[in-house]
């Protein structure tokens, strides 16, 4: 199961590899018992900042392995964090997808349950789903609306057509384009940008973010101010504002 997920941590930043590329990184239940190790790893490790997602051999995913659902019907999900042991409990920690080649149909979705995309100019995604007569249930049609406007997801959606990086990140969905072949060190380049920051303030500040799209406008404060608390009587926020004043750079101890 080791060889499916490769992990590896380097100042801070987990890099996480989906490791089947003879079945162009699909994701059967295997896979997805090995992500959400991985994960797990990731959200429970203090040394582990920032994670970065990306595919074996220059291809992201194809998503759920359409073989082993036609074989057995096995469906690779996690109980309590859905498709590949992600997309419905994404990690606590921040997750940027690093995508070459192909996002397609669960693999689009996994890049979806990230907090940040990096893809290469020529990468391509895809929720191809219709054409093969089922739909985007792990977050495809739940995610895409809020991230691209409501037309251009419904026709990425309805026609199960491709949507090429540099569309993708005309309308705001990627982060960063890179070159081909270089979409991780674009994301091992944002994800040292963050490990940079109060990784306390970091998780906290992710956390609001992702939950603040479902608050009504009426007492959303109210509802952040429980939530922040800690950020100012942190020793975090102390150490910033010293090292600030003493124009050095700051040693976070995340706390």
């Amino acid at each position: 199961m080791a060889d499916l997920i490769k992990v590896e941590l380097v100042d801070g930043i987990q890099t996480i590899t989906i490791n089947r590329p003879d079945a162009r990184n699909a994701i059967n239940l295997e896979t997805a018992q090995a992500m959400a190790a991985a994960l797990d790893e990731l959200d429970n490790n203090p040394a582990a900042r920032i994670g970065i997602l990306t595919g074996a051999n220059n291809t992201f995913s194809s998503g759920m392995d359409l073989k082993a659902f036609a074989q057995s019907g096995e469906r690779p999900l996690i109980p309590g964090r859905g498709f590949a042991g992600l997309n419905e409990a994404p990690p606590k920690k921040p997750l940027i997808a690093a995508v070459e080649g192909f996002a397609l149909a669960g693999g689009f979705e996994i890049a979806l349950a990230c907090d940040l995309i990096v893809a290469a100019r020529n990468a391509n995604f895809g929720l191809p789903e219709v054409k093969r007569g089922l739909v985007a249930g792990s977050g495809g049609m739940l995610r895409l609306p809020r991230r691209l406007p409501y037309h251009i997801a419904m026709e990425v959606i309805l026609t199960g057509d491709m949507l090429s990086a540099e569309r993708a990140h005309s309308y705001g969905l990627v982060n960063r384009l890179a070159e081909p072949g270089q979409a991780l060190a674009e994301a091992m380049a944002l994800a040292r940008a963050i490990v940079e920051n109060a990784p306390l303030a970091v998780q906290t500040a992710k956390s609001i973010v992702s939950q603040a799209v479902d608050w009504e406008q009426a007492g959303m404060f109210d509802r952040q101010r429980p939530l922040i608390a800690h950020i100012f009587t942190s020793a975090d926020a102390k150490e910033g504002s010293t090292a600030f004043k003493e124009k050095r750079k700051p040693v976070w101890q995340g706390k």
